[in-house]
């Protein structure tokens, strides 16, 4: 790489976990000069982006904002306010990210109890009302949309509903499904959501979206012990983001405008339209990889069309396919995670990147990488099995 004053990172297509493409006019938002963070110009950018954000979700929370971290901050957020110590969480461990949330609610002085359900599959909601009647928890966490395996949870009404029968509040992890995936905060009876920008919301990460409802909200108002992190505070946030407008940090204010002209663009193609349209391409992929020889971790009742989860052709090794990838053909796919890191890789239809051209790129690299690789496989049968797949829409 050239010395640091000269930076020119490599022009890569992103298709892999996120972060996903940026939208140009995303990267322009990024560009345009930062005003102060109390600056009535910037409070109106503020007001825009919560109100986008609500739509987004699907909520009317005013507890709706972008908070100033990554995906993790917002999951740290969420847990960090509703778990205090003492209390129990019930996540699931059939995934990566069920088992970050295990980590956080231990931080947070909680005791995590499990909802098992195999890696590559979701979760029954018999079994999440079975660990309800168990464990009587505080609040119960589920993945949407588990990143490390490409599973959508289906079922969220019913899972919802084996919750509060418990009085506990529901919490949901959709950082790989919002803005791309059909995700219902309000009509699914959703506590608490958060997720990140640069999945299906293709923006760069640094302001990460959180939903918060009333009955969540009145549980963090009424905490016997604070928050063990200032900086995440929900209740010092809302001087900031409610009517108040009173400093607590210093926003991201390029990452805020950002934010916003992405959930501009969700809101001007229409979500459901977006939903829509992320469900053929990320079909479409799907058709071609296993034209290429590669086989489904995920059942198609439970296959998350924003990403992908894909057993390679037998004796390939996934670090050395995504490297390939990635060195010669400039397009960044993913290893799997855990359970599937040695057998599968992972290659997401996200946002900017749920289109004919990078879809069509990726399975074209991808067949040549296989051919590469002694693989007896034509190199453009991936390609040509979308390109039916999206004709027969």
């Amino acid at each position: 790489m050239d010395p640091v004053d000269e930076l020119r990172p490599p022009d890569r297509l992103l298709m892999g976990p996120g972060p996903s493409e940026t939208h140009p006019r995303v990267l322009r938002a990024f560009g345009t000069p930062p005003v102060g963070h109390l600056d009535p110009a910037f409070i109106d950018v503020m007001d825009d982006t919560q109100r986008l954000l609500r739509s987004t979700f699907r909520t009317d929370n005013r507890w709706t904002i972008p908070v100033s971290g990554t995906g993790s901050a917002a999951m740290e957020a969420a847990i960090a306010n509703l778990v205090e110590p003492g209390d129990t969480a019930v996540v699931p461990s059939n995934g990566y990210f069920g088992d970050r949330m295990a980590e956080m609610v231990r931080r947070a002085g909680g005791t995590a109890e499990p909802v098992d359900a195999p890696w590559g599959e979701p979760l029954d909601p018999a079994d999440v009302r079975t660990a309800c009647a168990e464990y009587d928890p505080d609040v119960v966490g589920v993945v949407h949309a588990e990143t490390s395996t490409g599973v959508l949870q289906p079922s969220m009404p019913a899972i919802a509903d084996a919750v509060h029968d418990h009085d506990a509040l529901l919490l949901v992890d959709c950082v790989t499904s919002l803005g791309g995936v059909e995700f219902r905060a309000d009509e699914w009876d959703v506590d608490a959501a958060y997720a990140g920008a640069q999945k299906c919301l293709s923006c760069p990460p640094g302001a990460s979206p959180l939903t918060v409802g009333e009955a969540a909200a009145a549980k963090i108002r009424n905490r016997e012990t604070p928050v063990r992190s200032w900086y995440l505070d929900l209740s010092e946030l809302d001087a900031y983001w409610g009517e108040d407008r009173s400093y607590h940090h210093t926003a991201p204010i390029n990452n805020v405008y950002g934010l916003r002209e992405a959930l501009r663009l969700v809101d001007e193609e229409g979500i459901e339209t977006r939903w829509a349209r992320h469900e053929r391409y990320g079909e479409a992929l799907g058709e071609g990889l296993w034209a290429l020889g590669l086989e489904p971790v995920v059942d198609a009742g439970a296959r998350l069309p924003s990403l992908t989860t894909a057993r390679l052709p037998a004796g390939l090794d996934p670090g050395t396919v995504v490297e390939r990838m990635r060195d010669a053909y400039d397009v960044e796919i993913a290893t799997g995670l855990g359970t599937f890191a040695n057998e599968a890789v992972r290659v997401g239809c996200m946002g900017h990147g749920a289109r004919r051209g990078p879809v069509l790129e990726t399975l074209g690299a991808l067949g040549e990488t296989l051919v590469d690789f002694g693989v007896d496989v034509d190199p453009g049968a991936g390609v040509a099995a979308a390109v039916t797949s999206l004709r027969e829409e």
